[in-house]
């Protein structure tokens, strides 16, 4: 592998991410929070860091390969955490370096798993660029900057891939830079049209803009301590259900509706099996919560259909305390943590179609059973899948299972009781947030140990980029000539 353009390309991530973070700046401004200076030397430091890579190993014309774009992908979410929790340490609102990592990553990658125990205390610039971490690693940091890197001599593909490695990346433009461009314009369209409705529901503005960054992110980040349950506003539950569930919808179908193809999304497989599990789930979830608990109809309804949504797309805002609600919601809930999104949308977990393929293959194998020469392939929207696609559908599923038990297991060890450890590395492995147990629907992450959290941050990194990106980088033949 050749580390001048993966330092190269670093720098210039590097570069954005100082750049995007003094758009914090006005905001503390404006609110007086004091975090003006803090904000503007985290900002001086990130960028000359950058621009010191990127003038010093940036080379023209050179095409990125498969192994550069793996480790620039992996290494781009580490460097712009790292980079990325200056704010809160300089300012000292998080003043442990785990912590302040911990909480950064969490934005990065969307989990939305805080540490933070009172979060109406973090000054106004500092929610800001927490939510906005989330925004910006939602679509993608890599995706975003792809869009860039062409300008500078510096291929995307290899980018686009290793960010994107789920089964249905469609290019929908015959450029990969206008593919990222064209994706950022709907995930910027959404964000817009979300603000405006949760604004016009009776959210401050600066709220409305905050929530909706973490909810397009399917992040879950909020800017209060109870998240969406503080406002008590059905209006404004539903409008986050609407927008967390097309967050976690191929955003190539959206693009696909926006430009005239109303029906793109009743004829995607994906989508439909996305649309049974939340339908089904809120309809049995409901049937679990106790009607002391929940109220009337209506309330027990939007209870169950805001928490499966959340928790299924991977989002991570809460309402209620789920952890109150009869076991076979809560078995449910821990379920829809391993599903997730869709291909091709900002949610986490292992994707639908993921899920979809596996549970047909399974029963073309039992009818193999019962006719031995039939020959009946697997069918996704109409065409065959391959068998190397199902092999690596198998192995995902294997290499995720198994770092759940793994990092269960060390997180255990660490002195947090079972059913806590096992719900905080479902949540954050699936880049969902709350957990359960210790790190329930009303809890956080502050009080587990420090091992534990970088534990968890790699869980964090693991999920986000879909295991397979993370893992390359650890095999022996990634690194030989």
């Amino acid at each position: 592998m050749r580390l001048q353009p993966v330092l190269s390309v670093l720098g210039f991530l590097l570069v954005s991410v100082g750049v995007l973070m003094l758009t914090a700046l006005p905001v503390s401004l404006c609110y007086g929070d004091a975090t003006a200076q803090p904000i503007v030397f985290s900002s001086l430091i990130t960028i000359v860091v950058g621009l010191l890579l990127w003038l010093k190993y940036r080379r023209g014309g050179d095409e990125l390969r498969a192994r550069e774009g793996f480790a620039i992908v992996t290494l781009g979410w580490v460097v712009a955490s790292l980079f990325g929790s200056l704010p809160f340490l300089l300012s000292g609102a998080i003043p442990s370096f785990t912590d302040a990592y911990f909480e950064t990553v969490s934005g990065f990658t969307t989990t939305g798993a805080t540490v933070l125990t009172n979060t109406e205390d973090l000054p106004r610039g500092l929610l800001f660029w927490r939510s906005l971490t989330q925004w910006i690693g939602g679509m993608g940091i890599i995706v975003l900057s792809v869009a860039i890197l062409p300008l500078l001599g510096v291929g995307g593909m290899q980018l686009f891939k290793a960010e994107a490695p789920g089964l249905t990346v469609d290019k929908l433009t015959p450029r990969i830079s206008e593919t990222a461009k064209v994706l950022w314009g709907v995930y910027v369209l959404f964000t817009a049209a979300e603000t405006g409705l949760l604004w016009y529901g009776g959210m401050p503005l600066f709220d409305a803009v905050c929530h909706s960054f973490s909810t397009l992110a399917t992040g879950g980040f909020s800017t209060q301590t109870a998240s969406i349950a503080s406002y008590n506003s059905p209006f404004l539950e539903y409008v986050i259900i609407v927008f967390m569930f097309l967050a976690a919808t191929s955003f190539t179908l959206h693009f696909r509706a926006l430009r005239g193809s109303v029906s793109a999304h009743l004829r995607d497989d994906e989508f439909l099996f996305f649309l049974a599990i939340v339908l089904g789930c809120t309809a049995l979830v409901a049937f679990f919560i106790p009607s002391e608990i929940a109220g009337s109809v209506e309330a027990r309804f939007r209870a169950s259909l805001f928490q499966v949504v959340s928790i299924v797309t991977t989002t991570g805002f809460v309402t209620a305390d789920y952890e109150l609600w009869l076991p076979g919601a809560q078995v449910l809930l821990l379920l829809l943590m391993f599903i997730g999104g869709c291909a091709g949308s900002t949610g986490g977990g292992m994707k639908n179609v993921r899920i979809l393929l596996l549970l047909r293959n399974g029963v073309v194998e039992i009818k193999k059973l019962v006719h031995p020469k039939v020959v009946l392939p697997v069918r996704f929207n109409g065409r065959g899948v391959s068998t190397d696609i199902i092999s690596e559908i198998l192995a995902f599923l294997g290499l995720y299972v198994a770092i759940f038990v793994l990092a269960s297991v060390f997180v255990a060890a660490t002195g947090l009781d079972v059913l806590s450890s096992a719900g905080a590395v479902a949540a954050t492995l699936g880049n969902v947030g709350p957990g359960f147990g210790s790190v329930g629907a009303v809890d956080n992450y502050a009080h587990i140990s420090g091992i534990a959290k970088w534990i968890l941050s790699f869980c964090m990194l693991a999920g986000r980029l879909e295991v397979f990106t993370v893992l390359v980088l650890f095999s022996a033949t990634f690194w030989k000539r």
